[in-house]
Order: C-alpha cells, then structure tokens, then sequence
C-alpha cells in the first residue's frame, strides 16, 4: 500500500529551502553563463561527488498534510515559509527546479509575483510556455482554498498572447468565476505590469478528501476511472 501518511504538517528546515535555493541559483547562472571547459568539468566532477553525498541518506517520505493544513500554510509575501508542500514541483520553495514566487490574496484574487531565472527559457529571451503554464496552474490551485474543497486540475485552456520575459516580475493572478457541482471553473493571467501577457481557462474537479490523500498509484492500481 503507496498511500502517504496523513499527520501534521512536517517543518522543512531552513537548511533544506536554502539548499533549494543555492541550487537553483546554480541552474540559472549555468544556463545565463559562458565558463570555460575546465570550470564546467569541475562543476560536473562537484555535482556527482554532491548527488553521492545526498543519495547516501534514506528515501524521504512526503507526508500527505490535510487540506486544512495546506491552506493555512499557503505562502503570503510578508509570512513565514510556507511549509504545506514545501517541496512540490513548480512553485514549492524547498523544490530546487520550483521558481522564484512570492504569493498573496487580495480581496478574493491570488495574486503570484514570479521570477523567471534563466534555466527555463526557451526561445531568445522568453519564458518555455510549459513553465508559463505550470505556473498559472499551480496558482489556480488557490481557487481550491476560496472553495474551501480539495480537487485537481480537469482541464486547462491557454492563450498566450505575448512573450513572457525571463529575468522579469511577471504578476500572475487567478480567481473563481463559478462552480457546477463537483466542477469549479476558473480564472488565470500573466502581466508584465499592464500588459497581459498569457491567459487561462481551468475546471478544478473537487474531491473528496480521501481521494486527495490517496497515492496515485494506488488509485491507478484499482482501476477506477478517477480525476488525477
């Protein structure tokens, strides 16, 4: 049995998000950066001898929080690190492929202040629309709090409407346009000050909370036809 634990939510240390951190760091500058061979077969040679460090401590087990417990410890730009999911992919600031991201709400909006560093551009200049997309799904994830339910991403509609710069604070936004059931529909965007840059459409299936804690794999395994 794959399902995770359900208990309080797990302090990161701070030594965890400031390895995240300094990791990151190193992917951009690597990415932004002309060094010469001789540097790049010492980082190479630093970078296996540091994944050997790390690979010698035990599999880390991500404890599966409530959804309570994942809302009340939401990131906001003037609070303490977030600790729900510290470490999920995309935005999660213990996560060292997550980006740059302060959050807060604003009268019903989450409002996401998101810098791109130079690892995940993709043509000249620009943001990969991959990255553009994770983000705005990621943040719509708040709608789930004004819900006040669990769920997951249904669909997803894009539109990009301008390139979005790396190297840039772009403001990403989203809010709850209305609900049919289990469906609660979904608004996203990306500014670059004034400018919408990117826009989307969402359904958020809700859940309940048995469903939201439950493994993939043990959802996979029985054979029910389930929102992911």
């Amino acid at each position: 049995m794959l399902a995770g634990r359900v208990r309080a939510v797990p302090e990161v240390s701070d030594a965890r998000f400031d390895a995240a951190a300094a990791l990151r760091e190193l992917a951009h500058a690597f990415n932004a950066r002309e060094v010469s061979d001789e540097t790049l077969e010492f980082v190479a040679a630093a970078a296996r001898g540091l994944t050997g460090e790390i690979a010698r401590g035990p599999r880390r087990e991500r404890v599966i929080p409530s959804f309570d417990e994942i809302m009340d410890h939401r990131q906001v730009s003037d609070g303490p690190r977030p600790q729900g999911m510290a470490d999920r992919a995309v935005v999660g600031g213990a996560n060292p492929t997550a980006v740059e991201i302060e959050t807060n709400i604003e009268e019903g909006v989450a409002v996401a202040r998101v810098v791109f560093g130079a690892a995940f551009e993709g043509a000249p200049g620009r943001v990969h629309g991959g990255m553009v997309a994770a983000v705005l799904d990621d943040i719509a994830g708040f709608a789930l709090g004004f819900a006040g339910e669990p769920g997951f991403t249904g669909t997803l509609k894009v539109v990009y409407r301008a390139p979005v710069p790396i190297e840039r604070t772009i403001e990403f936004r989203t809010w709850v346009r209305g609900r049919e059931g289990r469906k609660l529909f979904v608004e996203a965007e990306a500014r670059l000050d004034e400018r919408v840059l990117a826009t989307a459409e969402l359904t958020m299936i809700l859940v309940d909370l048995e469903h939201f804690r439950t493994h993939a794999t043990d959802l996979l395994d029985g054979g029910a036809a389930k929102p992911r």
